[in-house]
């Protein structure tokens, strides 16, 4: 069984991809057109895929084409057309908190699917990372709309079976071919999407490009590549707490980069995410077996 410091060094490495996602929207609004999510969905998720294809050189076969395009959709296509959709019809607190409930449903996910216990202290952990979030970044005035709420609550139930499924589905290949097969498969599901729903995208302009580039490399191959490997070496539900990194990001870099303030109640809300996010690792954590006294061994004697 591995170590625990085997085991931090794993969630440590796991823990750059959701930091690295909590930059997706000052990006976005920083760097984009606004007005083309899928689009932009689109863009992020093809040529990453493509270009990690070129580099692994191999493609599905079997049934992992059919798996390669369930988990493409639950973790990219359907998952970031949801995530757009709340953010547009719900304020960014109200969706990012709605989106918070992902490691519950996670821990239940993989008692379905992967017989795992579910552990008291992971849904404490669960429940105060929620709260944590909530004080992170909702207003007094936030408004709910239902149709935004359900959204978000069908992308937090989206991405958490693609948590789960990337554990259960463990592939015969590298973490870098699956975060390949995934990228594209989810990329070209989004394809006629963005053409049906929304206009063409204006000529880009280089701030265009550099937004892209760093959403599409760094916020798709990249940290991807990091979370499907997590995946398969720690808990899906260990993994699934660490993605209240992000709104913790968020918050950080409105902050630093756009002259946003700091409430006292959004500094309580850092305290108990980041004590949500230990907690859940706690919980989930190896245990690492006794080892039993060594026993006197009998003497040989030799003629």
């Amino acid at each position: 069984m591995k170590t625990n410091s085997r085991y931090f060094v794993d969630v440590f490495v796991t823990a750059v991809a959701p930091a690295i996602w909590g930059s997706t929207y000052f990006v976005a609004t920083s760097f984009l057109p606004q007005g083309y999510p899928l689009s932009v969905a689109m863009l992020r998720a093809l040529p990453a895929g493509l270009l990690l294809l070129l580099i692994v050189r191999k493609l599905p076969t079997g049934i992992w084409w059919g798996r390669a395009f369930i988990l493409g959709a639950l973790n990219f296509s359907f998952f970031w057309a949801m995530l757009f959709l709340s953010a547009y019809r719900l304020p960014g607190g109200v969706a990012a908190t709605v989106g918070a409930v992902q490691p519950l449903i996670v821990i239940a996910l993989s008692r379905l699917f992967l017989g795992k216990p579910i552990r008291f202290l992971a849904v404490i952990a669960g429940l105060i990372g929620m709260a944590g979030v909530a004080l992170l970044v909702l207003t007094p005035n936030a408004a709910l709309d239902p149709i935004g709420v359900a959204a978000g609550l069908a992308g937090a139930v989206s991405m958490a079976f693609g948590t789960v499924l990337n554990r259960h589905w463990q592939p015969p290949v590298s973490s870098l071919t699956f975060t390949s097969w995934q990228l594209t498969a989810g990329g070209i599901l989004l394809v006629p999407v963005a053409l049906l729903l929304e206009p063409a995208l204006p000529a880009p302009t280089a701030a265009n490009i550099l937004g892209i580039a760093w959403l599409g490399l760094i916020g798709a191959a990249f940290t991807y590549l990091l979370w499907f490997r997590g995946l398969s070496r720690i808990e899906p539900s260990a993994a699934a707490s660490l993605g209240f990194l992000s709104p913790v990001v968020a918050t950080l870099l409105g902050w630093l980069a756009l002259g946003q303030s700091l409430t006292p109640a959004q500094i309580a809300g850092f305290a108990m995410v980041l004590a949500s996010v230990w907690l859940s690792q706690r919980a989930m954590m190896p245990i690492r077996p006794t080892r039993p006294d060594a026993s006197p061994q009998p003497a040989i004697h030799r003629a």
